[in-house]
This record gives structure tokens, sequence and C-alpha cells, in this order.
């Protein structure tokens, strides 16, 4: 059976309009100049790129459903660490980082993160115009934070989170994009980093960073969690 011009034309714009519909998923999958999960520990949303609603899972955690697989990073006190978005970061939204240093007699690669260990080392703030929410993250390719100078050494998990707030009007509709590395801080300080928060636990789904409406009216943002260490 052959096909008229015209149902070509619309079924082939039919299908272009549908995959311009599909959501922008993405991961953080790589330390800036390494191989995917060579360091960062593989995300359960390494194949679909889906982001995480519920913040009251364990996966808010570092979004792995275990600790295997990595190799672990050495990183300087006051470097810049930097992470590969995968694709580029598509939704608007806060970028957030966090660390939580190993205890001792375990390491980088088989701790799980529990308890209240992790501190805030970064928090991207929003600017605000004509009642609508941005921020600078949006559509970057590569993001990175500093490791304060007053880190002490030893072994983190540094976990990377985009949280994707263009459906935070519903309640749930946020969506976390999250990845640990797995590092070793050398040349560190002796600072006390605070406050300490555990994950899940850190966030609730009813926190204004989570559900609110970046598109009306919004003038300010308070992103979730607690406030940054500067060391």
């Amino acid at each position: 059976m052959r096909l008229s011009t015209a149902l070509v034309v619309a079924l082939a714009t039919e299908s272009i309009n549908a995959a311009a519909l599909q959501p922008r998923h993405y991961t953080f999958p790589a330390l800036t100049g390494t191989s995917d999960w060579q360091y960062v520990r593989t995300t359960v949303n390494a194949q679909s790129n889906a982001g995480l609603s519920d913040v009251s899972s364990d996966q808010v955690r570092c979004y792995t459903s275990g600790t295997k697989g990595a190799s672990t990073q050495s990183v300087a006190a006051g470097s810049s660490v930097g992470f590969k978005a995968s694709p580029n970061i598509f939704h608007p939204g806060p970028l957030q980082f966090y660390m939580a240093k190993v205890p001792s007699g375990q390491s980088a690669a088989t701790w799980d993160g529990t308890g209240n260990v992790w501190f805030k080392i970064y928090a991207e703030k929003a600017t605000s115009s004509g009642g609508q929410l941005s921020w600078g993250s949006l559509n970057k390719g590569t993001v990175s934070v500093t490791i304060p100078k007053a880190t002490p050494s030893g072994d983190y998990l540094l976990r990377v989170e985009h949280i994707a707030l263009h459906q935070a009007s519903n309640l749930n509709g946020a969506q976390l994009y999250i990845s640990c590395a797995q590092i070793t801080v050398t040349g560190g300080g002796s600072g006390t980093p605070s406050p300490l928060v555990s994950f899940p636990g850190a966030y609730k789904n009813t926190d204004p960073g989570l559900k609110v409406n970046i598109y009306s009216g919004a003038t300010s943002y308070t992103p979730p969690g607690p406030a940054v260490w500067s060391g």
C-alpha cells in the first residue's frame, strides 16, 4: 500500500512532536575527565535517566541499590571537583553538593552513607524575573564544586544533586537527579563540618524548596536541607 505525500508528512510531523514532548532526563555518571561510573557509584537510573521523587526513600542518599563498583579518586582540599551531566541538565532548579566523611575502619568503596553524617558545601541561588525563578545550572554539561579547605583529610562520599522543579507545584512533583562519587580528601584542615543531616530525613516532600510553583509570582527560593558549611 502506497501512502500519500500528505500522509507521510503528517506522520513524520506527529513523530517529531511526540519526541519533543518526551521528558528529558539526565544523570551525573562521571567526575570530569574520567570514565562513566569509574569514581561515581552506578545509579539505578543509569539506563532510564529518570529523576527520583520520593525523598523518603533510601535512594535519596546516592540513588543506588548498592555500594560496589567504583574506585576512589584523590582530591586536594581547596580544589575544584567537577561532574559530567549526561545529557545536559534539561530542567530548571537548584544544584546542591553534600559530603559525608567515611567512619574510621571503613572505606569510601564500601560505606553506605547512613546516619547524620551529611553536610552541605554548596547551594545554587535562584534569580527571579517577572515572577519566575531560574538557575544558572540549566543546560550545563559540567558542574563543579570547591572542596572547603578546612575539610579534614580522609575518605568521603561527594553527593551531587540537581532538583528539577518544572512540575514542583504538585506534591512529589520535584525530581531529584543524584550521584555519589568516592573521594579521598588530601591536604585537609581541622574544620568541623556542620550541620549534619541524614538521607533520608533531611528533606520532606512539603518543604518549600520541593513544593513550589517557579512560574507564577515567585520572588525568592529556599532550597531544602541544611545551611551550607563553608569551612
